[in-house]
């Protein structure tokens, strides 16, 4: 390990999580598509985020074979692509550091245009911007329904599509870093710095090597973590729900009172009853699950616990 921090004009930071096979062809790629155009200097990061496979050890041979190129760093375990991704930006030297997919999803040539974008443009922000993708109707379905939400509940400037690939100025990062979230939403983060991205649309390529390990929990445990730590409508639905609930209540409580007091019957049979103390139940643990969300993530913020232990740095 060294303490080299001379700076660089940019860092590239990869996150890998049982990618065994792609690693090296992403490799050849940043040098073939990216490297070989320009006389900057850079570095490329990769961050073993508990893999179980071969990762490590392919990581291991690029940096051998990539000295002064290649930084390998080793989590202790699986911490989360988004805790890889701090990680990589707490090391980095770039002026700009660019994340980018270790499956080969993403087109590597569009650095070319990222870089561009950043230093002749003056871009702190660029995001590539998924404007399409080669993958099942079930993820293409998910993901959509993801981001829509999050466009609805949190950020409208969200691009349709998602993001992952994205260039950030040092300002941009250190802003991020400066946050130190306990349950980071990523995108989020980026998009609440307020510098105007500029969106790059691209299609996303279809995976070539392994599986996806975004699971459909990962996903919406994601999903809570960017609504909750950006957006108070789930508290502000539960007070709108909760006074036209009571409001309702009061109405049916004045009608019984009056049907009791014209000689009426109020409530026939067990049924009716049985339906309303199910359906205000249900609501209640509803809100308690809402606001159950909200106090575990106030709890884990004020730990102060780290977000994530490095057992090794390679270079």
């Amino acid at each position: 390990m060294t303490t080299d921090q001379t700076p660089l004009d940019f860092s590239i930071v990869i996150p890998v999580y049982f990618n065994e096979g792609s690693l090296s062809a992403t490799m050849d790629k940043i040098k073939s598509e990216v490297l070989a155009r320009h006389a900057w200097n850079c570095e490329v990061i990769y961050v073993d985020d508990g893999s179980g496979d071969g990762s490590l050890n392919e990581l291991l041979g690029m940096c051998r074979a990539n000295p002064g190129l290649v930084k390998v760093v080793k989590f202790t375990r699986n911490f989360g692509q988004v805790q890889a991704l701090m990680a990589g930006y707490n090391l980095a030297r770039g002026k700009c550091v660019i994340s980018l997919s270790a499956d080969g999803q993403d087109p590597v040539s569009l650095i070319n245009d990222m870089l561009k974008a950043h230093f002749e443009e003056r871009c702190e922000i660029v995001i590539c911007a998924r404007e399409g993708r080669d993958e099942s109707a079930y993820r293409i379905w998910t993901s959509r329904l993801f981001y829509a939400l999050m466009r609805v509940l949190g950020f409208g400037n969200m691009p349709p599509g998602g993001f992952d690939y994205v260039l950030l100025g040092r300002k941009a990062v250190d802003a991020i870093l400066r946050n130190r979230e306990a349950h980071p939403f990523w995108q989020g983060q980026i998009l609440w710095t307020g510098f105007k991205p500029k969106i790059i649309p691209y299609h996303r390529l279809q995976r070539t090597t392994g599986k996806s390990r975004w699971s459909f929990g990962r996903k919406l445990t994601y999903l809570l973590d960017g609504i909750l730590s950006y957006s108070f409508v789930p508290i502000r639905l539960m007070s709108l729900a909760g006074i036209a609930v009571a409001f309702s209540g009061f109405l049916y409580a004045a009608l019984i009172l009056i049907l009791r007091l014209l000689g009426g019957i109020p409530v026939q049979g067990w049924a009716p009853l049985m339906i309303i103390v199910l359906l205000l139940g249900g609501f209640q643990m509803l809100m308690l699950g809402i606001i159950g969300e909200y106090v575990w993530r106030t709890l884990a913020q004020s730990r102060h616990r780290a977000p994530y232990v490095i057992e090794e740095i390679i270079e």
